[in-house]
C-alpha cells in the first residue's frame, strides 16, 4: 500500500552547498500493518511524511500510495491518505459533526454515501456524544477524534500519524493509541511517526530508526534486538545514534586530513 524508494530531499545551503533533509530513505508498508518512523527531532520524519502526502516534491527518488505516485498522480493520493498531526486546527464556531460532514465533501463524497461514512465514524470513535458540541468547547481529546474522524471520514486505505499523541495527557494519549489498533484491525496500512519509545513498543510490528535524514535501521522489534545485540529498545535507539555521531566524525576528520594533504 505504501512504497518510498530512496527518498531524497535536498535544500539549498550556503555553508556546504546543500543540506539533505532525507538521504534514500526506502520503506514498504502492507495493508494491516503499522509502521513506525521513530526519530528525535529533525530526523526526517515530518519530511518524509509531506512527500508521502504531497505537500513537498522529493529531489529524488519515489514513493507510492495505493499504487498511484506522489509526484506524477497527487489527486489520486491525497485521496488515499488520512493525516493526523499534533495539530487539530479545530473550526471553533463548527459543531463535531459539521466538521466532520466538511472533510467529507472536500473528498466528494456524494449525501448519502456521506451519511453513512460518517454514522458509521461516529460510532467507531465513539463520538455520537460531542456531535453537536461546537469547536469552542471541545477538550483536547475531543479535538484528537474530530480530527482522526476527518482523516478517516472517505475511508482512505493509508493513514498517517505525526506526532499525533504530542501534548496530549496520558488518557487521550491511550485512548488515541487503542483508536490507532482498531484501525490495523480493519486492514489500514498506518504510518506512525513519533519520538516516544513506549509508543513504538506497544503499536508498531516494524519500525525505522531516522536520524540526520538517514535510516539507521528497519525491521521488527525482535530482528532489531537480535541484530545489534541489545534487549531494551531504549539503549539500542541510543546505541544507534551515538554510532552514527561517530561515525560523521571521522568521515569529517579524513576530509580535513586530505583537504590539508
Amino acid at each position: 500500500m505504501v512504497e518510498a524508494d530512496e527518498l531524497t530531499k535536498a535544500y539549498p545551503d550556503l555553508a556546504t552547498g546543500q543540506f539533505l533533509a532525507l538521504d534514500r530513505v526506502s520503506f514498504q508498508v502492507s495493508a494491516g500493518e503499522i509502521f513506525g518512523l521513530l526519530g528525535p527531532n529533525g530526523a526526517g520524519k515530518t519530511t518524509a511524511l509531506r512527500i508521502l502526502s504531497t505537500v513537498l516534491r522529493p529531489t529524488s527518488g519515489s514513493a507510492r500510495i495505493n499504487g498511484f505516485d506522489v509526484a506524477t498522480h497527487p489527486y489520486e493520493v491525497r485521496h488515499s491518505i488520512g493525516f493526523v498531526s499534533s495539530n487539530t486546527a479545530i473550526y471553533e464556531r463548527m459543531t463535531a459533526w459539521e466538521m466532520v460532514e466538511y472533510f467529507g465533501r472536500l473528498y466528494g463524497l456524494d449525501a448519502d454515501m456521506l451519511e453513512a461514512r460518517m454514522e458509521k465514524v461516529f460510532n467507531q470513535l465513539d463520538m455520537n456524544e460531542i456531535r453537536d458540541v461546537p469547536g469552542a468547547k471541545m477538550s483536547t481529546g475531543m479535538r484528537q477524534k474530530v480530527s482522526i474522524a476527518r482523516a478517516i471520514v472517505h475511508d482512505p486505505p493509508v493513514l498517517v500519524f505525526d506526532e499525533a499523541s504530542l501534548g496530549l495527557d496520558v488518557m487521550v494519549a491511550r485512548a488515541l493509541l487503542d483508536i490507532i489498533s482498531s484501525l490495523k484491525d480493519a486492514g489500514k496500512s498506518i504510518i506512525f511517526s513519533t519520538h516516544i519509545m513506549r509508543e513504538v513498543e506497544r503499536l508498531c510490528d516494524r519500525v525505522s530508526i531516522l536520524y540526520r535524514g538517514q535510516t539507521l535501521a528497519t525491521g521488527t522489534l525482535p530482528e532489531l534486538a537480535e541484530e545489534h545485540k541489545e534487549n531494551d529498545f531504549e539503549e539500542l535507539f541510543f546505541k544507534l545514534l551515538k554510532a552514527s555521531d561517530a561515525r560523521r566524525r571521522e568521515d569529517r576528520q579524513d576530509s580535513e586530513l586530505v583537504e590539508a594533504l
